[in-house]
């Protein structure tokens, strides 16, 4: 006798004095992730042991020979009308050194469950089902003894099956999934055959996907980091709305009359006190905009032709504004009110004060809060709130600091000329900021109105204007002579004749990285002066010709599909790992990740031969969904009509999510190979991208049949 066979023997005779009694798994069940379905649905049964006190399963896994160490689980399934779709996998299993057979000096692994046991199974209903067994077959061990597990487990009438036929067919016959042991790795899951997908009406559940095992170092999206840098905008542009004529000249004023007053702590107090009244109402602002604007009504903002075609005349009447065509006042009662309610005294006099100031700057100050909450809105709920704290905070700074450091302002600039051109350069701004939202909706519905070329050229155009504007050769009504030029301006007119010289090549197809995101996309453009050598090799063969082809595209010349269907296919068909792209027209995010990192040599490579890419648009409006292709979504209980709302619903349902970009890696059997990544996940680095696509394939490699 072996001594591999014999020493499970000899551990099982030397424990029997001291066991005392036969060890049992302490709790058995068997669940069904539906209790009703239809003929043709897929639903999956789990089976639950839990092991005796002390002891541990084994699962089925086990990189050992078959006659070699411990026992792995073998499940059996027998019923009728049902079929089982792949094989029965351990879910939770992780693998250890298998002891027994480095007695036999094997270096092997075995999955061990560091708890309850448990085991999953997908069926396909083919009938009206009466009854489904299921045995179990394993070992269960401690430090001292191993047990044999022998369990049966039934569920009669487990599911109500409807629509069944007059005649049910034939009972299948037995179907034995008992798994088999898995030499190519730890933690696997099995594929089996594609599924309906189940963010389809009446076909399984609306539940986040399952991950195979192990499934890497990528962490799940944070939003720590993108608020971050909301706010860090927002003080940007709360300082450059002190540097406008109707705010800087207060400034002085304001701190006088809280100076005037002899007693200095009142003074101090008075001053924080409207500072801080200064950062409530702008914060009352950005809480309001949260309540109004939730996260669907955020998505519309952010990918329907009304609000970008109303936030682009808007943003045009902001640059007319600030060229001094008119000014944007709000009624005179208002601010009178305001002002004579500001003369009290106590702690009510800062405040309306502070609430006068609000009123009297918003001329200057309302485009540029606009700006700031036409882009924060789009953000969800709590990206307005912190987008108004950074601008009050640095709107209010000066105010504050100046009460309890009166001896500073006199080291302020004097008010001049200089005011209103910072204005007239906040116009060229607003106007080049307007041409985003107008190319949102051009891209989305498919206009045509703003290819590449004819942005650039737009832009090039407005900041050619700026530069000459800086150099004193473009007056408006308010500016005063250039004489000289200061530091300052001459550094100005360098830096913005420097980014008109880098826009210029982009008119022949130059990529722009710096500017990834905000330009429309380079399949627009109408001429280029060649491809790079990146985008001119092609992927592997295509399974088919996909499908919104003419309509859709994938960058650096990647062959693709657009239809989630249609790449799961593909996937099982050429056994490779499938990449989900969750893109959008209007996403910034997402045209910054294709142009820093997807063109990485290295990425391009792995994308282009490992994998099965599809790009899912989830803002597309103008593809309609053919009428049988049409739905009732699980997550939104809205009909789905266009591609855009079937790609959001998949993504809501399956991954809970509702941001782009957001990058999925799974098997044709739908069964996830890493956790989803953003932008923010991998910090725009190709490294980390790379990394993710690589554990995403390694991961396959062990499940791949």
């Amino acid at each position: 006798m072996k001594f591999k066979t014999f020493f499970p023997l000899l551990i099982s005779l030397i424990a029997l004095p001291v066991s005392g009694q036969m060890k049992k798994p302490t709790a058995k069940s068997m669940t069904f992730s539906a209790t009703r379905a239809k003929v043709g649905d897929i639903i999956e049964i789990t089976i639950s042991l839990s092991p005796a006190a002390g002891m541990h399963i084994y699962s089925e896994k086990s990189t050992c020979s078959e006659d070699v160490g411990y026992t792995r689980a073998s499940v059996t399934f027998k019923g009728d009308h049902f079929v089982s779709v792949g094989k029965c996998v351990g879910v939770g299993d992780i693998m250890k050194t298998d002891e027994l057979a480095e007695l036999d000096k094997i270096d092997c692994k075995t999955g061990v469950f560091p708890g309850k046991a448990v085991f999953k199974q997908k069926i396909k209903i083919t009938g009206s089902i009466q009854n489904i067994a299921c045995s179990f077959s394993g070992q269960m061990c401690d430090e001292s003894q191993c047990v044999k597990i022998e369990e049966t487990l039934e569920a009669s009438n487990p599911v109500v099956v409807e629509g069944t036929p007059a005649e049910d067919p034939a009972p299948t016959e037995t179907v034995d999934t008992a798994a088999k042991p898995n030499t190519e790795g730890d933690s696997a899951k099995s594929v089996g055959a594609a599924s309906k997908p189940s963010y389809k009406a009446g076909n399984g559940n609306c539940t986040e996907l399952k991950y195979t095992g192990n499934v890497g170092n990528a962490k799940s999206e944070t939003a720590n980091k993108g608020l971050g840098l909301v706010f860090w905008l927002a003080f940007t542009s709360g300082l450059l709305a002190l540097l406008t004529p109707c705010v800087f000249p207060m400034i002085p004023m304001t701190v006088a009359f809280f100076l005037k007053n002899e007693d200095r702590k009142k003074s101090i107090r008075d001053g924080i006190v409207f500072a801080t009244a200064i950062i409530l109402i702008y914060v009352i602002i950005g809480t309001l905009v949260s309540k109004l604007v939730g996260p669907d009504a955020a998505n519309w903002l952010s990918t329907h032709w009304i609000p970008n075609v109303f936030f682009f005349v808007i943003f045009i009447v902001f640059a007319a504004s600030f060229f001094g065509a008119f000014e944007l006042v709000l009624p005179a009662s208002w601010v009178n009110a305001i002002d004579r309610k500001a003369d009290k005294g106590g702690i009510a006099g800062p405040v309306f004060m502070a609430l006068t100031i609000a009123l009297v700057s918003f001329s200057c100050t309302g485009p540029i809060v606009g700006t700031v909450l036409v882009e924060s809105a789009k953000g969800g709920l709590s990206t307005p709130i912190v987008a108004m704290l950074g601008f009050s905070l640095a709107f209010a700074l000066p105010f504050g600091l100046l009460v309890i450091f009166p001896s500073y302002m006199k080291s302020l600039p004097k008010s001049g000329g200089w005011l209103n051109s910072v204005k007239v350069v906040l116009g060229f701004i607003e106007l080049a900021f307007a041409l985003k939202f107008l190319s949102t909706a051009d891209q989305t519905y498919h206009w045509g109105l703003l290819d590449r070329e004819i942005y650039l050229a737009l832009w090039i155009v407005i900041f050619s204007l700026m530069a000459i504007y800086l150099m004193g050769k473009i007056k408006f009504s308010h500016d005063s002579e250039v004489s000289n030029w200061s530091v300052t301006r001459l550094m100005l007119v360098i830096t913005t004749w420097s980014f008109v010289v880098y826009l210029i090549p982009g008119m022949w197809g130059a990529p722009l990285k710096f500017l990834a995101g905000y330009l429309p996309p380079m399949h627009t453009q109408d001429f280029r002066l060649g491809e790079t050598t990146e985008e001119a090799a092609g992927n592997t063969e295509s399974c088919q010709t996909p499908k919104y082809a003419g309509e859709l595209h994938i960058p650096h010349g990647i062959q693709g599909y657009f239809d989630y269907e249609e790449a799961l296919t593909c996937a099982l068909a050429q056994k490779k790992p499938l990449f989900i792209d969750f893109t959008g027209h209007g996403c910034v995010n997402c045209r910054k990740m294709e142009e820093k990192v997807w063109s990485n040599p290295e990425v391009l490579k792995i994308l282009k031969n490992d994998y099965v890419v599809v790009s899912l648009y989830v803002d597309d409006k103008k593809i309609k969904l053919s009428e049988k292709e049409q739905f009732k979504g699980k997550f939104s209980g809205n009909l789905i009509k266009t591609l855009g709302e079937k790609n959001a619903e998949i993504q809501a349902c399956y991954f809970n999510s509702n941001s782009q970009p957001l990058y999925v890696l799974m098997t044709g059997n739908q069964d996830l190979l890493q956790h989803p990544g953003s932008a923010e996940t991998f910090d725009y680095n190709p490294e980390k991208f790379k990394e993710f696509l690589q554990n995403g394939l390694n991961e396959f490699k062990k499940i791949q049949p």
